[in-house]
Protein backbone atom coordinates (compact mmCIF):
# COMPACT_ATOMS: atom_id res chain seq x y z
CA UNK A 1 0.00 0.00 0.00
CA UNK A 2 2.64 2.41 0.60
CA UNK A 3 4.07 2.14 -2.38
CA UNK A 4 0.87 3.58 -4.31
CA UNK A 5 1.48 6.83 -2.57
CA UNK A 6 4.21 7.31 -4.28
CA UNK A 7 1.51 8.71 -7.29
CA UNK A 8 0.42 11.60 -5.10
CA UNK A 9 1.56 13.87 -2.71
CA UNK A 10 -2.15 13.98 -1.14
CA UNK A 11 -0.63 13.59 2.25
CA UNK A 12 1.11 17.34 2.78
CA UNK A 13 -0.95 21.02 2.55
CA UNK A 14 -0.22 22.30 -1.35
CA UNK A 15 -0.75 18.97 -2.43
CA UNK A 16 0.67 18.71 -6.44
CA UNK A 17 0.19 22.62 -6.82
CA UNK A 18 3.66 24.04 -4.73
CA UNK A 19 6.03 21.67 -6.94
CA UNK A 20 3.96 22.37 -10.43
CA UNK A 21 4.36 26.19 -9.88
CA UNK A 22 7.85 25.35 -8.77
CA UNK A 23 8.70 23.29 -12.10
CA UNK A 24 6.80 25.83 -14.68
CA UNK A 25 8.57 28.67 -12.85
CA UNK A 26 12.24 27.13 -12.63
CA UNK A 27 15.03 26.17 -15.15
CA UNK A 28 17.83 24.10 -13.97
CA UNK A 29 20.31 21.52 -15.84
CA UNK A 30 23.08 19.48 -14.08
CA UNK A 31 22.01 20.45 -10.44
CA UNK A 32 21.76 19.62 -6.68
CA UNK A 33 18.91 19.21 -5.49
CA UNK A 34 17.51 18.49 -1.38
CA UNK A 35 14.03 18.10 -0.71
CA UNK A 36 13.15 18.36 2.97
CA UNK A 37 10.50 16.49 5.04
CA UNK A 38 8.61 13.45 5.76
CA UNK A 39 5.77 12.32 2.89
CA UNK A 40 7.38 13.93 0.53
CA UNK A 41 8.95 11.07 -1.44
CA UNK A 42 6.35 11.46 -4.17
CA UNK A 43 7.59 15.18 -4.48
CA UNK A 44 11.13 13.84 -4.90
CA UNK A 45 10.30 11.34 -7.38
CA UNK A 46 8.75 14.99 -9.80
CA UNK A 47 11.65 16.62 -9.14
CA UNK A 48 14.03 13.67 -9.90
CA UNK A 49 11.78 13.63 -13.52
CA UNK A 50 11.74 17.07 -14.02
CA UNK A 51 15.61 17.88 -13.45
CA UNK A 52 16.65 14.55 -14.20
CA UNK A 53 19.31 15.10 -11.10
CA UNK A 54 20.06 13.27 -8.28
CA UNK A 55 18.29 14.28 -5.21
CA UNK A 56 18.01 14.10 -1.49
CA UNK A 57 15.30 13.47 0.47
CA UNK A 58 16.33 14.48 4.48
CA UNK A 59 13.93 13.26 7.52
CA UNK A 60 14.09 13.50 10.75
CA UNK A 61 12.61 10.64 12.23
CA UNK A 62 13.83 6.96 12.02
CA UNK A 63 10.37 5.64 11.19
CA UNK A 64 9.86 8.50 8.30
CA UNK A 65 13.06 6.75 7.06
CA UNK A 66 12.37 3.31 6.80
CA UNK A 67 8.89 4.59 5.72
CA UNK A 68 10.56 6.81 3.11
CA UNK A 69 12.73 4.03 1.65
CA UNK A 70 9.81 1.81 1.33
CA UNK A 71 7.61 3.87 -0.69
CA UNK A 72 11.10 4.72 -2.70
CA UNK A 73 11.79 1.08 -3.51
CA UNK A 74 14.09 0.96 -6.37
CA UNK A 75 14.42 4.85 -6.62
CA UNK A 76 18.40 4.68 -7.23
CA UNK A 77 18.65 8.53 -7.53
CA UNK A 78 17.31 9.63 -4.42
CA UNK A 79 19.20 9.48 -1.32
CA UNK A 80 17.03 9.66 1.87
CA UNK A 81 19.06 10.59 4.89
CA UNK A 82 18.10 10.87 8.81
CA UNK A 83 19.68 13.59 9.91
CA UNK A 84 18.30 17.28 11.96
CA UNK A 85 16.87 20.07 9.82
CA UNK A 86 18.76 22.60 11.87
CA UNK A 87 22.43 20.72 11.72
CA UNK A 88 23.01 18.92 8.72
CA UNK A 89 25.79 17.30 7.46
CA UNK A 90 26.08 18.71 3.60
CA UNK A 91 28.68 20.80 2.31
CA UNK A 92 28.72 24.84 2.66
CA UNK A 93 26.92 25.51 -0.76
CA UNK A 94 26.07 22.15 -1.62
CA UNK A 95 22.66 23.00 -3.43
CA UNK A 96 21.22 24.66 -5.80
CA UNK A 97 17.25 24.17 -4.66
CA UNK A 98 16.00 23.42 -1.57
CA UNK A 99 12.31 22.00 -1.43
CA UNK A 100 10.41 22.33 2.17
CA UNK A 101 6.38 21.77 1.63
CA UNK A 102 5.00 22.37 4.96
CA UNK A 103 7.99 21.06 6.71
CA UNK A 104 9.66 23.67 8.62
CA UNK A 105 6.56 25.89 9.93
CA UNK A 106 7.50 24.94 13.33
CA UNK A 107 9.81 26.46 16.45
CA UNK A 108 12.98 25.34 14.63
CA UNK A 109 11.98 27.94 11.36
CA UNK A 110 15.05 30.25 12.61
CA UNK A 111 17.64 27.50 12.80
CA UNK A 112 16.25 25.52 9.65
CA UNK A 113 16.42 28.87 7.46
CA UNK A 114 19.64 29.56 8.93
CA UNK A 115 21.17 26.32 8.13
CA UNK A 116 19.23 26.17 4.23
CA UNK A 117 21.12 29.68 3.66
CA UNK A 118 24.25 27.64 4.37
CA UNK A 119 23.82 24.34 2.65
CA UNK A 120 22.46 26.85 -0.88
CA UNK A 121 24.80 27.72 -3.35
CA UNK A 122 24.94 31.72 -3.80
CA UNK A 123 21.77 32.56 -6.20
CA UNK A 124 20.54 29.05 -5.21
CA UNK A 125 17.06 28.62 -5.18
CA UNK A 126 14.50 27.96 -1.67
CA UNK A 127 10.82 26.64 -2.56
CA UNK A 128 9.42 26.99 0.82
CA UNK A 129 5.31 26.24 1.52
CA UNK A 130 3.91 27.22 4.72
CA UNK A 131 1.27 27.14 6.83
CA UNK A 132 0.10 30.79 7.93
CA UNK A 133 -2.14 32.42 9.53
CA UNK A 134 -5.01 35.25 9.49
CA UNK A 135 -5.34 36.48 12.46
CA UNK A 136 -2.61 37.80 15.15
CA UNK A 137 -5.02 35.96 17.71
CA UNK A 138 -6.07 32.77 17.06
CA UNK A 139 -9.11 31.13 19.27
CA UNK A 140 -7.98 28.86 21.51
CA UNK A 141 -8.87 25.77 19.67
CA UNK A 142 -6.61 26.92 17.09
CA UNK A 143 -3.93 27.97 18.63
CA UNK A 144 -4.18 24.37 20.57
CA UNK A 145 -3.97 22.66 17.26
CA UNK A 146 -0.87 24.04 16.18
CA UNK A 147 0.62 23.72 19.65
CA UNK A 148 -0.05 19.78 19.67
CA UNK A 149 1.01 19.74 15.64
CA UNK A 150 3.82 21.47 16.74
CA UNK A 151 2.84 24.30 14.31
CA UNK A 152 4.21 27.62 14.52
CA UNK A 153 3.22 29.17 11.44
CA UNK A 154 3.89 33.00 10.12
CA UNK A 155 1.37 35.43 9.49
CA UNK A 156 0.28 35.46 6.34
CA UNK A 157 0.75 39.34 5.71
CA UNK A 158 4.55 39.11 7.22
CA UNK A 159 5.84 35.85 5.54
CA UNK A 160 7.55 38.26 2.67
CA UNK A 161 9.26 40.50 5.24
CA UNK A 162 10.37 37.62 7.13
CA UNK A 163 11.97 35.88 4.20
CA UNK A 164 13.62 39.05 2.81
CA UNK A 165 14.86 39.92 6.37
CA UNK A 166 16.97 36.61 5.81
CA UNK A 167 18.75 37.02 2.75
CA UNK A 168 15.95 35.93 0.07
CA UNK A 169 14.76 37.96 -3.01
CA UNK A 170 11.15 36.81 -3.46
CA UNK A 171 10.48 35.26 -7.36
CA UNK A 172 7.34 33.85 -6.80
CA UNK A 173 4.37 33.69 -4.50
CA UNK A 174 0.99 32.25 -4.30
CA UNK A 175 -1.83 31.12 -2.11
CA UNK A 176 -2.41 27.68 -1.83
CA UNK A 177 -5.21 28.02 1.06
CA UNK A 178 -7.54 26.48 -1.60
CA UNK A 179 -5.80 23.25 -1.87
CA UNK A 180 -6.75 22.72 2.13
CA UNK A 181 -9.77 21.16 1.63
CA UNK A 182 -9.35 18.64 -0.86
CA UNK A 183 -5.92 18.09 0.94
CA UNK A 184 -8.07 16.93 4.15
CA UNK A 185 -10.75 15.08 2.77
CA UNK A 186 -8.01 13.09 0.24
CA UNK A 187 -5.70 11.96 3.22
CA UNK A 188 -9.35 11.24 5.17
CA UNK A 189 -9.97 8.62 2.12
CA UNK A 190 -7.07 7.62 1.66
CA UNK A 191 -6.25 6.25 5.23
CA UNK A 192 -9.43 5.13 5.77
CA UNK A 193 -8.59 2.79 2.58
CA UNK A 194 -5.13 1.93 3.37
CA UNK A 195 -5.98 0.48 7.01
CA UNK A 196 -7.07 -2.43 6.07
CA UNK A 197 -4.52 -2.81 3.74
CA UNK A 198 -1.54 -2.62 5.88
CA UNK A 199 1.07 -5.02 7.26
CA UNK A 200 1.92 -4.91 11.05
CA UNK A 201 5.28 -3.05 9.98
CA UNK A 202 3.31 0.20 8.39
CA UNK A 203 0.53 0.03 11.20
CA UNK A 204 2.46 2.35 13.69
CA UNK A 205 2.94 5.26 10.81
CA UNK A 206 -0.55 5.09 9.56
CA UNK A 207 -1.88 4.68 13.57
CA UNK A 208 -0.03 8.24 14.33
CA UNK A 209 -0.55 9.70 10.82
CA UNK A 210 -4.30 9.16 11.07
CA UNK A 211 -4.72 10.57 14.73
CA UNK A 212 -3.17 13.35 13.38
CA UNK A 213 -5.05 14.00 10.35
CA UNK A 214 -8.58 13.27 11.82
CA UNK A 215 -7.94 16.14 14.44
CA UNK A 216 -6.78 18.80 12.45
CA UNK A 217 -9.29 18.02 9.53
CA UNK A 218 -12.03 18.10 12.13
CA UNK A 219 -11.11 21.23 13.12
CA UNK A 220 -10.45 22.62 9.66
CA UNK A 221 -13.48 21.52 7.31
CA UNK A 222 -16.22 21.20 10.34
CA UNK A 223 -15.26 23.71 13.25
CA UNK A 224 -14.26 26.87 10.98
CA UNK A 225 -10.77 26.70 10.94
CA UNK A 226 -10.35 27.93 7.17
CA UNK A 227 -10.79 31.19 8.64
CA UNK A 228 -8.29 31.18 10.36
CA UNK A 229 -5.34 29.33 9.09
CA UNK A 230 -3.93 28.52 5.15
CA UNK A 231 -0.92 27.93 3.13
CA UNK A 232 1.06 29.74 0.78
CA UNK A 233 4.28 29.14 -1.19
CA UNK A 234 7.36 31.28 -1.91
CA UNK A 235 10.14 30.92 -4.69
CA UNK A 236 13.04 32.27 -3.24
CA UNK A 237 16.74 33.28 -4.23
CA UNK A 238 19.50 33.61 -1.51
CA UNK A 239 21.07 36.80 -2.20
CA UNK A 240 24.97 36.39 -3.96
CA UNK A 241 25.89 35.96 -7.19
Amino acid sequence: MLNQMIDNISFLPGMNQQADCLIKAITLKNCSILVIGSGSEAIAVKLRKRYESLIYLAVQESESLLTSRIILGGEENIIVKLMDFEVTDFKDSQFDLVYAQASISNNARNKIIKEIKRILKPAGYFCAGEIVSFSENQPKFISDMFENSGISPLHSAKINDYYSSKGFQILFEKDLSYTLKDFYMNSIRMLKDAENNIDEGERSFYKKLVKKINHESNIYLQLGGDKFYGFKMLILKKEGK
